[in-house]
């Protein structure tokens, strides 16, 4: 019986923070891809700590819900897991080229498979071409588009830079936008000055974030100038210093990372038969996304 848990982040303060997690739950428990679909926070209940103990499976994979490799992928999961043996060598990583291993936790004394972030998985790239796809409604967009993949910024974590860095170099060298650019929050380049990094009339920016929250809906709308108040909700696309900005929001709310997070456990061994082709064909023709163009206010995380 194989079991897939999603782990994540949640909050205390955003109802809003898990609907991703749960959303793409349901479309991979909707393609039968494993015998069950659990999710797990660490903010939320069902909490990390707890998660394990509600699955049955004797073939376990854990995916993190996560942009990048880091304190939470390397310290607090496996810490909260509780598996043993575990050791951030076993990645062998450069920051980005996490992939899997395999470790018994404790607590329930079974095998789990412990994945890599979706945020650094190669498919990623390609969730972020079809938010750009979703908020303009446009399958095709490419011609005469900029695109702005923005991340926090290294001050934060070194390894999310790299996340952002990669996935610009990968959506560059498609050669289907006339212009790529990484833009971060606080660094440089930074994502206040958008309209400065494009001779694009229309710039398409999608914000590498799992779900929307405090950065994505209200500080990157008001320091781009969609806005001067988030709250008042702005206009998708909206003009800025002679610019359209397609402001799609966190990427992690399209419905398209579900076919992330059944790469992440494929390649850990888990038997998951025609999933991926039904994921693809399941969120392109109903165009899942959590919050494509949305210009509505939420809540901060």
């Amino acid at each position: 019986m194989q079991s897939l848990v999603i782990v994540a982040h949640g909050s205390h303060l955003n109802p809003d923070s898990s609907v991703p997690t749960h959303n793409h739950a349901d479309t991979i428990r909707a393609v039968g891809a494993f015998d069950e679909v659990r999710t797990g926070f660490w903010k939320e209940a069902p909490s990390l700590r707890e998660v394990l103990r509600t699955v049955e499976g004797d073939e376990i994979y854990v995916v993190p819900l996560f942009i990048s490799e880091g304190y939470f992928t390397e310290q607090v999961i496996p810490r909260e897991l509780r598996l043993d043996g575990w050791d951030v060598s076993e990645w062998d990583s450069d920051g980005l080229s996490a992939s899997h291993t395999v470790l018994t936790a404790t607590d329930i004394d079974r095998e789990v498979h412990y994945c890599g972030p979706v945020g650094t998985h190669e498919a990623m790239t390609d969730v972020l071409v079809r938010r750009a796809e979703s908020v303009t409604g446009d399958p095709d967009v490419g011609d005469g588009f900029g695109f702005a993949v923005v991340g926090h910024g290294t001050e934060r974590n070194e390894n999310s830079a790299k996340a952002i860095e990669y996935h610009a170099d990968r959506i560059r060298e498609m050669d289907r936008f006339d212009e790529v650019q990484a833009l971060y929050m606080d660094e440089e380049p930074e994502v206040d000055d958008v309209t400065d990094y494009f001779e694009s009339e229309d710039v398409v920016v999608v914000p590498l974030f799992i779900a929307d929250g405090f950065h994505t809906q209200e500080d990157i709308p008001e320091d781009m100038g969609l806005t001067d108040d988030y709250r008042t909700g702005y206009d998708v696309p909206a003009v800025v210093d002679g610019h359209r900005i397609w402001y799609a929001g966190a990427v992690g709310t399209e419905g398209l990372t579900a076919d992330v997070i059944l790469e992440r456990a494929e390649e850990a061994g888990a038997s998951i038969g025609n999933a991926l082709e039904a994921v693809r064909e399941r969120t392109r023709s109903t165009g899942t996304s959590d919050s494509a163009g949305s210009n509505e206010p939420a809540m901060g995380d």
